[in-house]
């Protein structure tokens, strides 16, 4: 049930207006499919499901082209988030996945408003510029910076909080197949004891 509720709830919250400016919980699914799914779908899932939804949102909402760069840089910071989320183990107590999520959140704000102030000729290519990028942005254009980064910062949280405790609360509930079905195993498998010599 793990990936259908993630996807949900990520899908919901991209809808335009239904959440305050970059409110998402992008950044926990990014993180939290890095930490608890399985071999390749840690990837694919929450990367193809980011995909699919800004083709969505370009076509039918902002009428944008298709593909543009910042989709790609968006993309290269899930990417990094999803690394992010698999250098962490499930084991791990509430507060240190709470704060992978945090962290994956702020990576995601330097990369995006990094590129932002590459991309934009409003900024100077100066250190000054780029602190520009990282806190007042253009708030001729948008609100500043802060707040976009405040948003971030609060549902990389919240929505990391809540995914992390719904699997700590319902772990001991699943039984051992259901633990072992699309969720990441983090422990070695034991090696065959070598059989006796025979007499």
């Amino acid at each position: 049930m793990l990936p259908i509720l993630l996807m949900l709830v990520f899908a919901l919250s991209r809808i335009p207006g239904m959440l305050p400016v970059n409110f998402s919980a992008a950044y926990a699914l990014a993180f939290c499919g890095g930490l608890y799914f399985a071999g390749a779908m840690a990837w694919w899932l929450p990367l193809g499901t980011l995909l699919i939804t800004d083709i969505l949102l370009n076509v039918f909402y902002y009428h944008e082209p298709v593909f543009n760069w910042y989709m790609l840089v968006k993309t290269l910071g899930f990417v990094g988030i999803v690394g992010l989320g698999r250098l962490f183990s499930a084991r791990m107590n509430f507060f240190k996945l709470l704060g992978g999520g945090l962290v994956g959140a702020i990576l995601f704000y330097l990369v995006t408003n990094t590129a932002s102030w590459l991309n934009d000729s409003e900024y100077t290519k100066t250190l000054a510029g780029w602190i520009q990028a990282l806190t007042t942005g253009r708030p001729d254009v948008h609100p500043t910076t802060w707040e976009f980064f405040r948003n971030t910062l609060l549902s990389g949280g919240i929505f990391t909080g809540l995914f992390v405790g719904a699997m700590k609360l319902t772990a001991p509930a699943e039984s051992p197949a259901d633990k072992k079905a699309g969720v990441r195993n983090d422990e070695p498998e034991a090696e065959a004891e070598p059989e006796e010599a025979k007499a």
